[in-house]
């Protein structure tokens, strides 16, 4: 990378701006989800193209299958409201360490934005971030389908 490259001050303060919201945003769906089976509320704030954000939160259901993890609550959400391409999704909980998506949730993601930035924030201060391609190698994508 060269130094006409590198992100300036400015750059930088916008990322981190939008980062702020998006962690403020994930962490009120946190508030609003639905767990009373396993106690382990799930927020996410998903940023597409555009610059929209949409949340998801959990929502558990006594028949466990029916439950929606918050990513693929935001996905559905966005993808009602005309977005098909996202730029990262940031996941906030209450456990300890930062909580990466289940897998199902890296597959749904992953058919709309294979180079989406995940970033997992705790209530408790701590962050961690993935490339998707991190967390779901080798993805089955819609190419998997090709009969050829």
């Amino acid at each position: 990378m060269t130094n006409d490259q590198l992100p300036t001050v400015e750059a930088r303060s916008a990322g981190d701006r939008v980062m702020t919201m998006l962690r403020e945003r994930a962490l009120g769906a946190m508030a609003r989800a639905y767990a009373p089976y396993s106690g382990f509320r799930v927020g996410a704030a998903l940023l597409a193209a555009d610059g929209s954000v949409t949340e998801g939160c959990n929502v558990e259901n006594a028949s466990f299958p029916a439950g929606m993890c918050a990513e693929r609550s935001a996905v559905a959400a966005a993808v009602a409201r005309g977005n098909r391409d996202f730029d990262s999704i940031l996941i906030a909980t209450e456990a300890e360490e930062p909580t990466p998506p289940c897998g199902i949730c890296r597959q749904v993601l992953e058919e709309f934005s294979p180079r989406l930035v995940v970033v997992s924030v705790t209530t408790g201060g701590r962050e961690a971030r993935w490339s998707l391609e991190e967390l779901l190698p080798r993805a089955f994508t819609p190419k998997s389908l090709d009969r050829r």
